[in-house]
Order: structure tokens, then sequence, then C-alpha cells
């Protein structure tokens, strides 16, 4: 097998043990024995586990900007943009239920242990944070883009810790109704003071 494939497959079973138990309960060994590789070939990739961590963040800005990417060309319009967005806690659930975001619990996590990579891994909340004010932006909320961006990212990050917690279903289904709805009333506030404008 090709280095790099196997290179890939040891940050993909990092990430996936890093989501799932954390980084810092999750071994070399861990990783190791997910992969089925010895302790010599996995350290011919990687020296430390904090290697493996930057590559394991590197993964996740990678596959986020990726998705961003889709919503872009595949949604018709900002507000529809920004439903991906919200809708991705119904569609993620069950992971999110067993180990909240994976985005958020890898900042916490790295935050709590004052770890040198927690800023690299701040990089994927203000990889939303400035992709959901781009399409506030657009949908006419020049003033307000960088509040309701902000309150959007507070809202997933809040469920999904509530999520964990309680495992109930019905309260995600409710809050993401609960936000499409403010979110289809700044749509056609918008439209109403852009008809004035147009008017005046």
């Amino acid at each position: 097998m090709a280095a790099g494939s196997k290179r890939q497959q040891i940050v993909n079973a990092a990430d996936a043990l890093f989501y799932s138990q954390g980084f810092a309960q999750t071994s070399f060994a861990d990783i190791a024995a997910a992969v089925q590789i010895s302790r010599g070939n996995f350290y011919y990739h990687f020296k430390t586990k904090d290697e493996i961590l930057d590559a394991v963040i590197d993964k996740r800005l990678a596959d986020r900007e990726m998705l961003l990417a889709k919503w872009d060309e595949t949604a018709d319009d900002p507000a529809r943009r920004i439903e991906c967005f919200i809708k991705i806690v119904i569609v993620n659930q069950a992971k999110i239920m067993a180990y909240g975001c994976p985005v958020g619990s890898l900042v916490t996590e790295l935050t709590k242990l004052d770890h040198a990579s927690r800023e690299k891994a701040n990089q994927i909340m203000a990889l939303f944070r400035d992709w959901l004010i781009r399409q506030f932006v657009e949908l006419g909320c020049h003033a307000d883009a960088c509040d309701h961006a902000l309150h959007v990212l507070s809202w997933s990050q809040g469920v999904a810790t509530l999520a964990q917690t309680f495992k109930d279903e019905a309260f995600v289904q409710r809050e993401v109704s609960q936000i499409l709805e403010w979110l289809a009333s700044i749509e056609r506030e918008t439209t109403r003071l852009q008809a004035i404008s147009t008017k005046a």
C-alpha cells in the first residue's frame, strides 16, 4: 500500500478516535490498532501525537471548506445556504447526540489543555463564522451580518451540547424549526426594506 494512502488511513482513524474518545484519551496504540499497523511503521509517518493532531485539524478544515463550497454551488440563494448550515445538526444528529459537535468538542478540549494547536483548531470556527457573515451580507443584512452569523454559530454549538446531554431528538427538531422561522423573519424583513429602498 502506498505511503500516502497509509498516512491518510492513520489521519482518518485518529480523526474518528479524537471525536469519539477525545484527543487526550486517545493513545498511539489506539490509532495503530485501528489502522492495524505496527508501531515501527506508525512512527515512519508520525513521530508524535501532536503531529497527528495537526494533520487531523488540517483534514477537518479541508472537509468543512469542501462542504461550504458545495453549499455555495448547489443552494440558489444565501438563505437556503444558511438553512443547510442549520440543518447539519439534524443530518449528523446521531453522532452529535453521542459525541457532541466534532469542531466544538475539539476546540474546547484543546483550550482546556492549553494546547499549542488550539488556535489552529479555532480556524474551523472562524471559517464557519466568516462564511455565515458572507451569506448574511448577500442576504442584505450588512450592518447585522456579523451578529446574525455569531447567533447561528452559537445556536448550533448550544444545540449540539444539549443534544449530547439529553439525547432528545424532539428538542433538536424544535430548535431547528424555531431558528428556521427566525431566519425566515430576517429574510422577510430584508425583502421589505429592499422594496422600500427601491421605491424611494
